[in-house]
């Protein structure tokens, strides 16, 4: 049994928490776009304090590790390296879309079946989204993959296989499938460090650490940097 601090930055959803054992003890998050930066800090002291522990205390930090946005992925995975050098303890990376996936099978807010699918979604802007699947007991079926949706996206599965679909991607879901009822989609239902719990505590009690130094975010694709509209910049 672990106590670990758990960050998630990976979407919109500013997010940390603190679990004992796979059981969240505390939990602050905001949805509030563009507000890693000056809130992830303030989140974690919060969750620590109530939580009643000192970061000595902790016995290793969990980190959403993408993919996602490039700039949330890069706060919150800073945040946890530095809390890992400053109190020497193992860092744990966990898949955002693996933690989307879990987070439904834990929540109670579907009742999922042998042929229920979860098909989490990351937005990649325009009709782009980093995708995966996962069937009802969380095993990845399909790889993480950057895919521009279409009416075919999900097509060569069989009737009655539902799909459902979470993340801030699924919204992009709701025009192209209203004739497809197997298709169900919660486009509310975004990441959260609390649902990393269960999968952080697995990975601390298997010795599944990640090499602090060299540790990365799991961008998928390359990030390309804008070039400043700036009159006379070329």
């Amino acid at each position: 049994m672990g106590r670990i601090l758990l960050i998630e930055t990976a979407t919109q959803v500013c997010s940390a928490a603190v679990s004992d054992g796979g059981k969240v003890l505390a939990i602050k998050e905001s949805r509030e776009q563009l507000s890693h930066s000056g809130q992830l800090t303030v989140f974690i002291e919060e969750v620590m304090a109530q939580a009643g522990l000192h970061y000595s205390q902790l016995d290793s930090v969990a980190v959403s590790m993408g993919p996602g946005s490039y700039t949330g992925l890069r706060i919150g995975i800073s945040a946890a390296k530095g809390i890992c050098y400053a109190m020497d303890k193992p860092l744990i990376g966990i898949g955002t879309l693996e933690s989307l996936a879990n987070g439904l099978i834990h929540s109670g807010e579907v009742q999922l079946k042998k042929n229920h699918l979860i098909c989490p979604m990351i937005d990649a802007r325009r009709m782009e989204v980093y995708m995966a699947l996962f069937d009802a007991d969380g095993r990845k079926v399909k790889e993480t993959d950057a895919v521009v949706l279409d009416q075919n996206t999900f097509s060569g599965f069989p009737e009655d296989q539902i799909i459902w679909v979470v993340g801030d991607g699924a919204a992009k879901c709701r025009s192209l499938y209203t004739h497809q009822p197997q298709i169900r989609i919660l486009d509310d239902f975004l990441p959260s460090s609390g649902y990393m719990a269960s999968l952080a505590e697995k990975a601390h009690n298997s010795g599944s650490f990640a090499d602090t130094a060299y540790f990365e975010p799991f961008y998928l694709k390359d990030f390309v940097a804008a070039l400043p509209k700036v009159k006379g910049l070329k």
